[in-house]
Parts: structure tokens; sequence; C-alpha cells
């Protein structure tokens, strides 16, 4: 049996499930999602908890299980907590600010970068951070994560100098340059 898959998701205080078949819908304090799952899984409510069931142990009834569990997971930690992606600019010139709800980027290109946020999704530049720091806020983990890539994908880290926008911690492997002439 799958290890994800066999595990209830526990549901906090403020959060609530409505189970219709299978599509799913939770509500909590940051907001509310809704998802249609495969009609092979069985999803129903037992104890304050999600309980994920599948009908065979057929190779994709197995793999569906445990990406069924991982996705509710994440929508109840999304409504109840949310989820933060944090990039790092480097570079001279380059920095990061808000202009309302909008972020405008400088990155060295011949223009700003403006780039809205979809819906449900903030973003966030601290002032000690001198526009070096973005956090991307949101409740739903697959919209963060693609917001982020795509902030990154205006000017990703290059190898020579380390240019670029990165997400927080990430190792760049940087390269040595030419050798010169002797």
């Amino acid at each position: 049996m799958s290890r994800v898959g066999k595990q209830p998701v526990e549901l906090p205080d403020k959060v609530s499930v409505d189970i219709d078949g299978n599509s799913v819908l939770v509500k909590g304090p940051k907001g509310e999602l809704s998802r249609d799952f495969n009609p092979d899984m069985a999803i129903r409510r037992e104890n304050g908890a999600i309980v994920v069931e599948r009908p065979t142990d057929l190779r994709h009834h197995k793999a569906l299980h445990g990406l069924t569990r991982a996705l509710l997971a994440n929508m109840v930690h999304g409504v109840s907590e949310g989820f933060r992606k944090t990039l790092e600019i480097q570079g001279v010139g380059y920095q990061a600010t808000l202009q309302g709800k909008n972020l405008q980027l400088r990155l060295g290109h011949s223009h700003e970068v403006v780039v809205k946020p979809p819906a449900n999704i903030t973003f966030d530049v601290p002032q000690e951070s001198r526009g070096t720091i973005i956090h991307v806020d949101g409740i739903d983990k697959q919209v963060v994560g693609q917001v982020a890539a795509d902030i990154r994908g205006w000017r990703p880290p290059e190898p020579y100098k380390g240019k670029g926008v990165r997400y927080l911690g990430e190792y760049v492997r940087r390269k040595a340059g030419k050798a010169g002439k002797r």
C-alpha cells in the first residue's frame, strides 16, 4: 500500500471540507480551494480527517492514491497556513519594487519587467533587503511555485558572475571563465 496515500489528512480547527463525489471544496481562514479528483479514488471524511482509498493494487491506482492524498494535504495546508517561495536577486543595479500589487523588476533589460499577480497571490519586498528579496505568497502550492519560476525565468542566474534571480539558498555552480594569454 502507498505510504503517502494511506496516511489520513488531519484537519485543523478552522478548516472545513465539503466532499461531493470526487470534487472537494476546502475552506479556511486564508481562502478556499476546490478540485476534482479521479473518479477511481474514494475520498471520505472520517474522525476529523480525510481518508483516500484506492479500488485495486494496479500500478496507476497506486500512483493516483499517493497523488490524491498529497494534493488534498496541500489544499488543507494552503487554506490554513499558506505557501511561500522566496527569491533572491543578485547583480549590480538589479532590484525589485512593489507598485500597488504589481512587482516591478529591474534586471538589466532595456525595459523594466512588470509582473501582475494572479488571483490569491501576493508579492512582498522587505524594506531591509533593499529590493533584493522577493516573497511570493499564496494558498495554492502549484500556482505559487509557477509564479516564482516565471519570475526566475526573466533572468536565471548565470554561471560566471552569478548574476540573476535565484531561489533563496539555491546553489549556482560557477565556471572559471577565460584563462587569458600568457
